[in-house]
């Protein structure tokens, strides 16, 4: 039997004016209501596990040199193990996971996750061949499947729609900061203790932080923070083919999951291949890898999502347009700091000029979770999550990160190793230009979406 906790004012905090949407008729609009302090500090909490959620699933692309040197393995078996074979379980487990979670606990089914994926990060490293660390990484994906697409869902309730892109923004500072603390704590393990012991601590670090999910957050009401049409909706209970259809039927959401996909596999090739590039290609040591890179990827990453999320929220009050044009503005300016990246003479300009990247390709991730959560009905919240993950992380996290596995091997057949995967990082350019075009199908979607609506409301 799952207990929701009325309104956002859960824990007993004081919520505020306007916080308990939810209770006894009284509630303002929707773009009146204000978040409560106790939803400020879920947010902070759900973010902290989150972080642990990328921490753990990029610590193997910063310590894939290693892991190479010492199993013997070739780019495409990492690609693969990295991306694809991770991205399989996590997204097809995602979408059920998410379906059981619009009926039951949220905060369970992401604590349950939580345990899980930091357990088997320990057991990556404890794996002694690439059969039992495939295994083990895709353990890791078991775990992350019942980490985002909840989180989403919870926030939702705890926030009003006005606040959902910032909110939203923050929680996804969970990826920068989380490769951020990867790239340091990882690199600097390894230096002193090896790569298996990067694993083991980071895995053991993450079990002991689960738990503060069960003392700290308290289960919602769905649709606490809607307005009262929509908050009706919450009550029903969504078929898992209902939610499907509708996700899929709708333009909207569909373009918009196939622009996060394109995006995502921009971002995931870059990302899972951007340390062995630079010590591959460009020398870079892992003592530099854990100050410069870290610093990088935290100050790049994390403030494209806030300002993303900020900007966007100031930016569809004129129109919801921009929930895609500003990613496709971004992306298109990105390209020419790729191309200057890769081919930089020295790591340190390489290093400066990979900011312009980092900062301008997370600019989808907070645009799209806002139109997910603010287009369908509460019930299906958490599915829909899991559903934009599953295209999102099978394109972007299940062929991004293969794709420059697969080129460097191919080139370096006749280039070497080193320049072989130069060429692979140059060769992830085009799907600029496929992102691109995606994003701008989102935002014809949502225009005329706009016009629509128009004309029945007049």
């Amino acid at each position: 039997m799952t207990t929701e906790t009325p309104g956002a004012g859960a824990a007993g905090l004081s919520a505020g004016p306007g916080a308990g949407a939810a209770s006894a008729g009284t509630a303002p609009a929707a773009d009146q209501q204000r978040a409560s302090p106790y939803a400020w500090l879920v947010l902070a909490v759900l973010l902290f596990i989150y972080i642990f959620n990328f921490l753990d699933r990029q610590l193997m692309s910063i310590l894939q040199e290693p892991i190479k040197e010492e199993l013997g393995l070739t780019d495409g078996q990492l690609g693969l193990m990295t991306g694809l074979y991770f991205a399989l379980v996590y997204t097809v487990l995602g979408v059920v996971v998410g379906f059981l979670a619009d009926r039951t606990s949220r905060r369970n089914i992401l604590f349950a996750g939580a345990f899980l994926w930091s357990l088997f990060t320990v057991f990556c490293g404890l794996a002694k061949t690439y059969p039992t660390m495939v295994a083990a990484r895709m353990g890791v994906g078991v775990g992350e499947a019942a980490g985002a697409p909840p989180s989403y869902s919870i926030i939702s309730d705890y926030f009003p729609p006005r606040m959902r892109g910032t909110a939203l923004a923050i929680f996804s500072l969970g990826v920068p900061f989380g490769m951020a603390l990867g790239a340091a704590f990882g690199a600097k393990i390894h230096e002193i203790w090896g790569w298996r012991m990067a694993f083991i601590g980071i895995g053991a670090a993450g079990i002991a932080a689960s738990f503060l999910l069960l003392f700290i957050v308290r289960e919602p009401k769905r649709g606490a923070m809607d307005p009262p049409e929509k908050a009706l909706q919450a009550q029903e209970k969504s078929g898992f083919v209902e939610t499907t259809r509708d996700f899929f039927a709708n333009p909207v959401l569909l373009l918009t999951a196939l622009g996060c996909g394109a995006a995502a596999f921009v971002g995931y090739a870059l990302l899972n291949w951007n340390v062995s590039f630079l010590i591959r290609v460009k020398g870079i040591t892992y003592g530099d890898i854990a100050t410069y890179y870290a610093l990088m990827l935290a100050v790049s990453i994390g403030g494209g999502t806030i300002v993303a999320g900020v900007l966007v929220d100031w930016l569809v009050k004129r129109s919801k347009v921009w929930y895609a044009m500003l990613p496709a503005i971004a992306f298109t300016l990105s390209i020419p700091f790729h191309l200057a990246y890769v081919w930089a003479p020295t790591w340190e300009m390489s290093l400066l000029l990979a900011a312009g990247p980092s900062f301008l390709n997370i600019c989808y991730l907070a645009p799209a979770l806002a139109v997910v959560q603010n287009t369908v009905k509460p019930s299906q919240r958490t599915m829909a999550g899991a559903l934009l993950l599953l295209v999102n992380n099978l394109i972007g996290l299940g062929l991004g990160p293969a794709y420059v596995g697969w080129l460097s091997d191919g080139f370096a057949a006749g280039l070497g190793p080193v320049e072989g995967l130069r060429m692979a990082m140059y060769w992830v350019t085009p799907a600029y230009a496929v992102t691109v075009a995606f994003l701008l199908a989102e935002a014809w979607a949502l225009k005329r979406q706009e016009r629509q609506a128009g004309g029945s409301a007049g």
